[in-house]
């Protein structure tokens, strides 16, 4: 887990005083501004997703639709067997950002 790295102490347990939650809260919310790096993982794989998209013509948009969905659009597209982390990992983004509403990435990203 993430926060051992902040409590852990080799092989005698610490007692984790504040909640991860709290710990990743801003610090105008009483927390500790930590980056909840779960989130910021999924941001930057949805902008991956995004630039698929929007860039098609790209040269990692062509080799991962000659790859992994050659025949349909991205998002009909499947895991597929023995995908690479990275397709793993754009199709965990594009299935959390799948009916999720433009406004939230609208007040997001600006």
């Amino acid at each position: 887990m993430a926060v051992d790295l902040f409590w852990n102490d080799g092989e005698r347990r610490k007692v984790h005083w504040l909640a991860w939650d709290k710990l990743c809260s801003s610090k105008l919310d009483g927390g500790l501004g930590f980056l909840n790096l779960e989130a910021f993982n999924l941001a930057l794989l949805a902008k991956q997703l995004w630039r698929l998209l929007t860039w098609p013509d790209c040269l990692v948009s062509k080799v991962l639709k000659a790859k992994y969905f050659p025949r349909n659009h991205l998002f009909d597209a499947k895991v597929g067997t023995r995908p690479s982390y990275t397709w793993r990992s754009i199709i965990a983004a594009r299935e959390f950002t799948i009916g999720m509403p433009l406004a939230n990435w609208y007040r997001t990203f600006n």
